[in-house]
């Protein structure tokens, strides 16, 4: 890959669908799934840019975020909603209208009600940041913004 040229998604890469709240800021994004492993990317755009020409931090918070939850569920062997505790992420080099970049899980532990999970996001050049973050497991299915669990049974507040 080449610096500031269009470059595609990797192979094995699938368009996130739309629907998904904040998350869909980082549009067009994808990710890729295997196993336990967990990629998140985009090809940054005009939209995920900031007033200096380069992607906004928040889009990499926001991809570090996902990733690292995403990561987390998966060594849990759960899909639910997980909470971000605490996320954290260092800025190392910038990426560029026109680059792919990239978030790769790198080392997940899970305990009984929390999950660690660090990573990198990159592109042609290497790094771009480095991210770590903590989740909590609550001791439901999750809860879903239409009211449900992830087990389908409506919420109690929403019955009535």
């Amino acid at each position: 890959m080449s610096e500031g040229t269009e470059e595609n998604a990797p192979a094995g890469f699938e368009r996130l669908p739309t629907g998904l709240g904040y998350t869909d800021s980082l549009q067009p994004s994808y990710r890729r799934i295997e196993g336990e492993s967990a990629s998140f990317g985009l090809l940054v755009q005009a939209q995920h840019s900031n007033t200096m020409g380069i992607c906004h931090g928040g889009v990499l918070m926001t991809l570090a975020d996902i990733t690292a939850a995403t990561g987390a569920n998966l060594a849990r062997g759960v899909t639910s909603g997980s909470p971000t505790v605490h996320l954290s992420i260092d800025y190392i080099s910038s990426a560029r209208p026109g680059q792919w970049i990239q978030a790769d899980v790198e080392q997940v532990s899970i305990k009984r009600r929390f999950g660690f999970c660090s990573g990198g996001i990159y592109n042609s050049a290497g790094v771009v940041a480095r991210f770590s973050g903590t989740f909590y497991f609550p001791d439901h299915k999750g809860m879903w913004k239409d009211g449900r669990r992830g087990d389908g049974v409506l919420q109690e507040k929403e019955k009535s």
